[in-house]
């Protein structure tokens, strides 16, 4: 049994407004209750979903409601390559407005990132296949937040309508 690991660069676009989740799965019901639940959390939301299948037929099966964000999905799945694993694209839509749904999916068994950051995807090899060991999400923090990056950190949280703003009640 040969191994050897490889480094996937995920593509996507450079717009921070584009996310990518990559998790695992177990079974080709994950393509539609994936679907189905994305869209019970938004019936307008733009993505693209495409998933290893790890025996049968063994194809990249995909869907979604934005041609681009399925482009991105499958191109990332062939480069990656492991069985059960899936690549998610979304437009528009931040992963923390969807993660809890996601992981609810019964079939879901791992995420390994929600980012719009530069992504590389760790992959193993062996005789049997590809599957992947981890990810590199952006990059190596610099230092240590001080007082004025926790003010930043407090009001751009607000700002995108995370957290509550006292300041703003009633208006």
């Amino acid at each position: 049994m040969v191994t050897k690991f490889i480094v996937i660069d995920v593509e996507r676009p450079d717009d921070f407004r584009v996310n990518v989740i990559i998790g695992m799965s177990h079974f080709i019901k994950t393509v539609e209750d994936i679907y189905e639940a994305l869209l019970n959390v938004n019936p307008t939301i733009k993505f693209g979903l495409a998933f290893c299948e790890a025996s049968g037929s063994r194809l990249i099966r995909t869907t979604g409601t934005d041609k681009e964000m399925i482009g991105f999905a499958t191109r990332n799945a062939k480069k990656i390559a492991a069985g059960h694993s899936f690549v998610l694209f979304l437009n528009n839509t931040f992963p923390v407005s969807i993660l809890g749904v996601l992981k609810n999916v019964p079939e879901v068994c791992h995420i390994f990132c929600a980012t719009s950051n530069p992504l590389q995807i760790l992959v193993g090899t062996t005789d049997q296949g590809n599957g992947i060991v981890g990810v590199v999400d952006g990059g190596s923090p610099y230092g240590v937040e001080g007082v004025n990056d926790i003010i930043k950190r407090y009001e751009l949280l607000r700002e995108l309508g995370y957290k509550f703003d006292p300041k703003k009640e009633g208006s």
